[in-house]
């Protein structure tokens, strides 16, 4: 198995796409796993408080997330337990109206096999937002579909909203979440991390 990680902290591919942005900011892939790790945090792309702190869902819906995993920052900081693979290593950018830019593709294309490969003793994976779900459920429709029918994805996968605050009406119309989803979730966690 070839490491990647040094390669990947260095990436510059998208250099001048970020140039070109609203931001107009560098590169600055983070990059947070190891082999050994047992659960998978497959996220979007990094926050800008996440470019500038230089460490993953380092943000409120860092906050919210560990919290529906039942983890506190330590577990879920752990590298030798918990990878966390995004969609995109760097932070996209913000559009003119101040929206953030999607995962650039090349960036999965690029680099996603590579890291996956480095955690083979995955067990248990989060999905985390629309990206991350298009690129690892086959039959993926909508967020709210591929969260809801958690217990129809192969076994050892669930699919989570973004944890960011922009979601918390989603979360109010859809409270069987915290009802349903949540429980067996943390539960989960909890018996690939023991």
């Amino acid at each position: 198995m070839t490491d990647i990680r040094s390669d990947l902290r260095g990436c510059t591919l998208c250099a001048d796409r970020f140039a070109a942005t609203a931001t107009g900011h560098r590169p600055n892939p983070v990059v947070w796993f190891q082999p050994g790790a047992r659960l998978l945090i497959a996220s979007q792309a990094p926050g800008m408080k996440v470019h500038k702190a230089n460490t993953p869902f380092w943000d409120a819906s860092g906050v919210r997330l560990r919290d529906w995993l039942g983890l506190d920052e330590d577990r879920f900081y752990d590298r030798s337990k918990v990878a966390i693979i995004p969609m995109a290593f760097c932070f996209p950018g913000y559009d003119a109206k101040g929206s953030d830019l999607p995962p650039p593709p090349i960036c999965a294309r690029t680099w996603r096999a590579g890291a996956l490969a480095t955690v083979p003793d995955i067990r248990l994976t989060v999905l985390i937002g629309g990206h991350a779900m298009k690129y690892h459920l086959p039959n993926f429709k909508t967020v709210t579909q591929a969260v809801r029918e958690w217990d129809s994805h192969r076994p050892g996968v669930f699919a989570l909203p973004h944890p960011s605050w922009r979601n918390t009406g989603w979360l109010k119309k859809n409270p069987w979440f915290e009802v349903e989803v949540l429980p067996r979730l943390r539960a989960a966690v909890a018996k690939v991390l023991a």
